[in-house]
């Protein structure tokens, strides 16, 4: 395996344990704290930069199917830490509003569905 596939797919479970930390933090208190920006915003990260690494370090078109479920997911968690920021910039610590509080949910769920056909893929192909 080439190294910045490798570097790729340590980064993008650190992106997993960032993500999982700061939903189910916010889906247990229904709240946004500092923990859960920190953890939201270090998810993104790294899931910006263990996209690149494996967009470089594959031999595949980008825009394969798992590519697109890839992107979306990570569109749909840049959203919610803006939206998270955002709620907490105008609010603090407060109660999240449901549909935020929805969203966030739905779109951690779509990224974890990303991620397993990545291994899932990975797993296939050897």
């Amino acid at each position: 395996m080439k190294p910045v596939l490798i570097a790729g797919t340590i980064i993008v479970n650190l992106a997993l344990v960032s993500y999982s930390i700061a939903v189910i933090s916010e889906q247990r208190g229904h709240q946004v704290t500092p923990r859960v920006l920190r953890f939201l915003t270090a998810g993104v990260f790294f899931d910006i930069t263990a996209t690149i690494c494996m967009i470089i370090g594959s031999s595949n078109s980008p825009f394969s199917l798992h590519g697109i479920l890839g992107y979306s997911s990570l569109f749909a968690m840049t959203l919610d830490t803006f939206l998270i920021w955002r709620h907490w910039s105008r609010y603090k610590e407060g109660q999240v509003p449901d549909l935020l509080h929805l969203y966030s949910r739905y779109a951690y769920i779509w990224w974890v569905a990303a991620y397993v056909t990545g291994a899932v893929l990975v797993f296939m192909a050897r």
